[in-house]
């Protein structure tokens, strides 16, 4: 079983034939470099599940209400979670790169529906929002800088 810096299971990655992998890529498993490969690198284990605590900590603060508390973060591809946002002039927008790797997480509404929350992070923002089944209807509830 071949697992990433992160600690992902490669092997059992739906994108594998896509991604070369942060060990045989150089931290660059979409092309692109990766932050999460890079922290643990420079900082260990140990400082990254920080970083982890620390995202999660400033997510629970927004305080945003139908939205349960993050209690984990998972690595995941851009092209997972990069959904496309409705402008009120008619357009869309994407906010992620699809090669890009984040921290993301699923929560179901608090008030129940068939809605659920995502939560996207990295080093730059805090990106929330709703959607429907298979990502469907999104709305962007925030897009934060860190």
């Amino acid at each position: 079983m071949e697992r990433a810096i992160c600690g992902a299971d490669c092997g059992a990655c739906s994108l594998r034939a896509d991604c070369r992998g942060c060990a045989r890529s150089g931290g660059k498993p979409f092309g692109v470099p990766c932050f999460i490969e890079q922290y643990i690198r420079v900082g260990g284990r140990e400082a990254y599940e920080r970083f982890k605590q620390e995202l999660i900590r400033e997510l629970n603060g927004l305080q945003i209400p139908g939205m349960p508390p993050v209690q984990e973060l998972h690595e995941m591809v851009g092209s997972f979670v990069n959904l496309k946002y409705p402008l009120a002039g008619g357009g869309a927008v994407r906010f992620l790169d699809d090669c890009g790797l984040y921290l993301a997480a699923q929560l179901e509404c608090e008030f129940g529906g068939e809605r659920c929350f995502g939560v996207v992070a990295c080093m730059e923002f805090l990106l929330v929002c709703t959607y429907g089944a298979g990502g469907s209807d999104p709305e962007l509830v925030l897009y934060k800088k860190r």
